[in-house]
């Protein structure tokens, strides 16, 4: 009896051991992996999708503008909002590509309409173009007075993220599927922009060149 004691005793400790074992390594790798500027959330690597349709990237983001997103004249300030429409856009990329974004390009951003304080602030986003490692994202920006319901659309902006990988490298993204006409022209369009981005790189890297 004292023998099956003894080695249910021994079991138990090894058991034990090989638990604190693991926990002590999953830390030291959490801690590698903050060391090196990448934290672990266990997220589960993708594996390479196949197109996704731009409905599966759309997002909405609501916000009530209050007195510390304003100027004293009590208009909201274009940064807070070209914050949110970043946050959008990056959300959206996320959820197409299933990796983490950066942004690269904002596009103009035109302000149509001053937006106030109280005012409910809803930004929706969603990939309207893909390159081969890059998301070109439409998002809209509208205003609504809560009380009167009366709603305004201030701005629509495009923005272009990368996709990357845990090691911060670009990485492939899933093609865009268009479910109608105006998704469908839309990216043709996308096209355009970006082929007409790329002019402007190209350009202004000539002008750099040309003043050295």
């Amino acid at each position: 009896m004292k023998q099956i004691l003894h080695q249910m005793v021994q079991g138990m400790i090894y058991f034990h051991s090989q638990i604190q074992d693991r926990e002590k390594s999953k830390i030291s790798n959490q801690k590698s992996a903050i060391k090196n500027g990448f934290a672990s959330y266990n997220l589960p690597v993708p594996t390479k999708l196949g197109p996704q349709p731009v409905s599966a990237s759309r997002v909405s983001i609501s916000q009530l503008m209050e007195p510390a997103h304003a100027n004293l004249l009590g208009n909201v300030h274009g940064g807070h909002i070209m914050k949110l429409v970043d946050e959008a856009g990056a959300l959206a990329c996320m959820k197409h590509s299933r990796q983490r974004v950066v942004t690269v390009v904002v596009d103009r951003m035109t302000f149509k309409h001053p937006i106030k304080i109280g005012d409910l602030v809803t930004i929706t986003a969603e990939v309207s173009y893909v390159g081969h490692t890059s998301m070109e994202v439409e998002v809209s920006v509208e205003a609504e007075n809560p009380t009167s319901r009366q709603r305004w659309h201030t701005n629509t902006a495009y923005l272009v993220y990368v996709a990357l990988d845990e090691k911060g490298k670009p990485v492939p993204v899933p093609p865009l599927l268009p479910e109608n006409d105006f998704e469908r022209q839309r990216m043709e369009q996308g096209a355009a922009r970006q082929a007409y981005r790329l002019t402007q790189d190209e350009q202004t890297e000539l002008q750099r060149s040309a003043k050295k």
